[in-house]
């Protein structure tokens, strides 16, 4: 009797293993506190959706047998320094693949990280060229870059909406700087004068200051390279200044929040551009909207889709590569090619998404509109 007991310990001590080893850990990382936390939650919950669609289908089968996926969500507070700390962490954890950072100047000091421990990283949100251009093996995005965005912020300032002269702010990180600087490049190409260059953080609230300065300068555009916890605020601010001028933003301000940020400041003389096509015109976005609104009951915000694909590109190269390991699925994220709820998900040399689309919005009617 005692050496049946003994058996039937060492058979459940045995399923309780294999069962544990089918389960496989992706992290997440994002800021899920603090002013831009509902950006970071909506990167997280694409990749949730991700997770729980191939785990309700009975998980995916890589090497002859059923995976399942766990999600592991990390704050980064949108810091680098706790960036890199939470990228050790994830590490430590046993993720085989990372969805994440949100903020270009958290991903580039943890993809180090990542790099060092051969744990592939996809970024839905982080679109600071150095990103890709650090020569890491496992690092890739599943958005345009600021070259790409901020050349189509330029030339849309200038040749579209006939600015001679524009002012530029940026909130001094690698997202805001590096899309300002990149945009500036374009607009000074198109022909048309930087008539200033100013910044400020991504922690401010008062924007004063610079905005008195820039109004001296009496641009035809503002542009700030930033995130909508700052560009909402600066928009009422400019109003009261009384500025008369367009206004321009990337993707951190291409959001609900943004226009709810701005109150009655934002009107039709408000723009901003998003790396990809509109959701509506995703060949999966009809479909994912409704299927985000049904599971966290809210709107998506702005990278949850990105997030999505980005782990499923993960999962599909597991797929193919029949192992979870990331040394033996590294070849197949490389060289993956699939139909995506963004479109088609395909990584060039660097890492850098092939089809990297760039689509402006307007303020009209309440919402954001593409042109």
């Amino acid at each position: 009797m005692k050496h049946s007991i003994v058996a039937l310990a060492i058979m459940s001590i045995g399923l309780g293993a294999a069962h544990a080893q089918d389960v496989v850990k992706l992290g997440s990382a994002a800021p899920l506190t603090g002013t831009i936390s509902h950006l970071g939650k909506d990167l997280e919950n694409g990749s949730r959706m991700a997770v729980d669609a191939i785990n309700a289908q009975g998980g995916a089968t890589i090497g002859g047998k059923k995976v399942k996926f766990e999600l592991i969500g990390e704050d980064d507070q949108a810091d680098p320094r706790t960036g890199t700390t939470v990228a050790q962490r994830l590490v430590d954890a046993g993720v085989k693949g990372v969805i994440g950072h949100l903020n270009s100047g958290t991903s580039i000091p943890a993809s180090r990280i990542y790099n060092q421990a051969g744990v592939p990283q996809i970024s839905p949100a982080s679109t600071n060229p150095k990103l890709t251009e650090q020569d890491f093996k496992g690092v890739f995005r599943t958005i345009a870059n600021d070259v790409q965005q901020g050349g189509a912020l330029g030339s849309f300032a200038v040749s579209t909406l006939g600015a001679k002269k524009v002012a530029i702010i940026d909130d001094r990180t690698s997202y805001g700087q590096g899309l300002a600087d990149e945009t500036d490049k374009a607009v000074r190409a198109a022909g048309a004068q930087v008539v200033a260059r100013e910044f400020t953080t991504d922690k401010a609230t008062d924007f004063n200051a610079i905005l008195t300065k820039i109004r001296a300068a009496a641009p035809d555009v503002i542009f700030f390279g930033g995130m909508d916890a700052q560009a909402g605020p600066m928009l009422r601010q400019i109003k009261q200044l009384g500025i008369s001028t367009k206004f321009l933003t990337g993707d951190g301000g291409c959001s609900p929040e943004m226009i709810k940020l701005a109150g009655d400041a934002i009107n039709s003389n408000t723009y901003c551009s998003m790396a990809g096509l509109p959701l509506d015109k995703m060949p999966g976005g009809a479909k994912f909207r409704a299927d985000y609104k049904a599971r966290f009951n809210g709107e998506v915000q702005l990278y949850a889709p990105y997030a999505y694909d980005a782990a499923m590109a993960i999962v599909k190269a597991m797929e193919k590569a029949g192992s979870v390991e990331p040394s033996k699925y590294l070849p197949e994220l490389k060289a993956i090619n699939f139909d995506g709820v963004t479109g088609n998900v395909a990584f060039d040399a660097k890492g850098d998404i092939k089809e990297g689309a760039v689509t402006v919005y307007q303020f009209k009617d309440g919402a954001w509109s593409a042109l």
